[in-house]
């Protein structure tokens, strides 16, 4: 028995073989970007990581280098 991809539009499941072409193709495009909007999430994390962590770098090199200055004054 072979098994059919079943896709869920609006609360309908259809049979991705009784589709038009037109239908298959528009629904490789939107598998394609719900991939590429997963992985553009998973990329936006890791600059906002990055980001978070070189803005505490830089505020506290800051603050160090006005403690000094304010220590030998």
């Amino acid at each position: 028995m072979s098994q059919n991809n079943v896709i869920t539009i609006n609360g309908k499941e259809y049979e991705e073989s009784n589709l038009e072409p037109t239908q298959k193709y528009l629904i490789q495009h939107v598998r394609d970007l719900q991939a590429k909007a997963g992985q553009l999430r998973f990329q936006l994390e890791q600059v906002q990581v990055s980001l978070d962590h070189f803005t505490k770098e830089l505020i506290a090199s800051v603050e160090a280098e006005g403690e000094e200055k304010a220590e030998s004054a």
